[in-house]
């Protein structure tokens, strides 16, 4: 008898996690979109994917998850704060950032743990970010949890590999989600800034940003039961934004 797989996405409501999420389905899983976002539950709707109201940052919200199996865990849900050096507000921020973008993916897998041990087939993915490896200005809090991630989920692939639990990470470049929109609602791919550093003098040197489903595309080799051997990567999917200088 062939069981199904089951896949947590936090972060599901939206962006990558959606996509993620998606993918994972059409390729058989049971999928499950988690996020704080009311949202979740249209993409939910959308990709024949089950919804569930989680806040990371809040242990009481995962203890609500109500999963009773596990075999694949995505941990996508993340902030990025616009605060930088100097103003107002950035030491709350930095440690906003760090509660959800590091201390949930923690939580999370640590709520998740017994059920992923119980699975033959255990696969947790982190999303992190080129920003874990090299700061663009002003985002001191979201690289350094980036670089955290990168940290945490070497750490984790260490402790978990006993348990036959394989850990990894994608870090993602330029991504046409939402997190890229400017205040007036226009991509930051679309202004000239993007197009002449990142398209025309290649700075990315495929010269554009990804789509969300590319790097869905990364995520479901490492979270398949393909994935033997890879543990403690963390793989960029940035169109060779770190290859060049």
């Amino acid at each position: 008898m062939t069981f199904q797989r089951v896949a947590l996405v936090t972060g599901g409501a939206n962006g990558i996690g959606a996509a993620i999420g998606a993918h994972l389905a059409r390729h058989g899983l049971r999928v499950v979109l988690a996020d704080r976002d009311e949202r979740v539950r249209a993409t939910a709707a959308r990709i024949g994917a089950e919804a569930l109201l989680m806040d990371v940052a809040d242990p009481a919200s995962i203890a609500r998850g109500g999963i009773a199996e596990l075999d694949v865990l995505v941990n996508c849900a993340a902030i990025a704060p616009a605060a930088g050096l100097g103003d107002d507000g950035l030491l709350d921020e930095f440690s906003r950032t760090l509660d959800v973008n590091v201390r949930g993916i923690l939580a999370v897998v640590t709520a998740f743990l017994p059920q992923l041990r119980r699975s033959s087939s255990a696969r947790i993915l982190n999303i992190g970010s080129v920003q874990g490896f090299a700061a663009a200005a002003g985002s001191i809090a979201y690289a350094t949890s980036k670089g955290a991630v990168n940290s945490l989920t070497k750490a984790l692939a260490v402790d978990l590999a006993d348990a036959g639990i394989l850990v990894n990470a994608l870090a993602p470049g330029f991504t046409d989600t939402a997190m890229a929109l400017l205040s007036d609602g226009t991509s930051e791919y679309d202004t000239e800034w993007f197009r002449d550093v990142y398209v025309r003098h290649g700075r990315v040197p495929l010269r554009r940003p990804a789509s969300p489903d590319e790097i869905a595309e990364a995520a479901g080799f490492l979270v398949s039961e393909k994935n033997t051997y890879v543990t403690g990567a963390i793989l960029p999917v940035d169109g060779g934004l770190l290859a060049t200088f």
